[in-house]
């Protein structure tokens, strides 16, 4: 089976069409090159309830993951991990955390990831340098993270810290 991806651009100006998308096809192209089939791709303004309709409608019935990018920050309509709570059935804040660590910057980043279904979704910045720097920082772990919300039992070979027992057993 293979690793599918989605991305959700939040961004009122991009929305509008005044700036250019930069961060969605750098999303893209760096997770093609990691071996995901992007589905999907959306452009939508900031704001809670925009945010998640959105990741209802992109997470329903959907293996795979999906990442947003922008509305992570301080402004006031900077609403992503409020609209991605109303979505999460499960945070996994050492993704989110492994993320904030990547750049001093990055300190100021409200972002979120967590699962709904078999769907893993994580929030990064709206810059493409920090979008890419934060899917970087968590990349090697996704698949074996979507393998697992897949059900498959992975093993865990001891110099990683586990057995040579399923984690699912």
């Amino acid at each position: 089976m293979g690793l599918y991806a989605k991305v959700l651009i939040v961004s009122d100006s991009v929305n509008r069409g005044v700036r250019e998308d930069l961060a969605g096809p750098a999303l893209s192209a760096r997770l093609e090159a990691a071996g995901f089939t992007v589905a999907d791709s959306r452009v939508i303004p900031d704001g809670e309830e925009s945010v998640a309709a959105s990741l209802r409608a992109m997470s329903s019935g959907f293996f795979g993951l999906v990442v947003t990018s922008g509305g992570t920050g301080f402004s006031p309509r900077d609403l992503t991990p409020e609209g991605t709570a109303h979505v999460l059935e499960r945070d996994a804040p050492g993704l989110s955390e492994a993320m904030r660590l990547v750049n001093p910057l990055g300190r100021l980043s409200r972002g979120r990831a967590g699962t709904v279904g078999q769907c893993l979704i994580l929030n990064c910045p709206g810059s493409p340098r920090g979008a890419i720097e934060c899917l970087e920082a968590v990349l090697e772990v996704l698949p074996h993270a979507l393998a697992l919300l897949g059900g498959d039992a992975a093993p865990h070979p001891p110099d990683t810290g586990g057995s040579t027992e399923t984690s699912s057993s």
